[in-house]
């Protein structure tokens, strides 16, 4: 169900420097606000203390070389 919600013109202004492309919809910028606002499940934090661990080691594939080693191209 669609609705409308009353906000302060500085909160309009905050929402639209929030925005990420001109079309991007008020919708999709409190959703994404949200998002960000969500705690990480343990699974999820385990995963990029992983990826973080393989950083600091050097572990990893750059885009570039992945694409390499796949033998795909641009």
């Amino acid at each position: 169900m669609a609705t409308t919600i009353q906000v302060s013109g500085e909160l309009l202004l905050a929402l639209k420097q929030r925005k990420q492309y001109d079309k991007e919809s008020y919708e999709e910028v409190i959703w994404n606000m949200v998002e960000d606002g969500l705690e990480l499940n343990e699974t999820t934090k385990k995963q990029v203390e992983q990826s973080r661990k393989e950083i600091r080691s050097g572990t990893f594939y750059t885009h570039e070389q992945l694409k390499k080693k796949l033998k795909l191209r641009d």
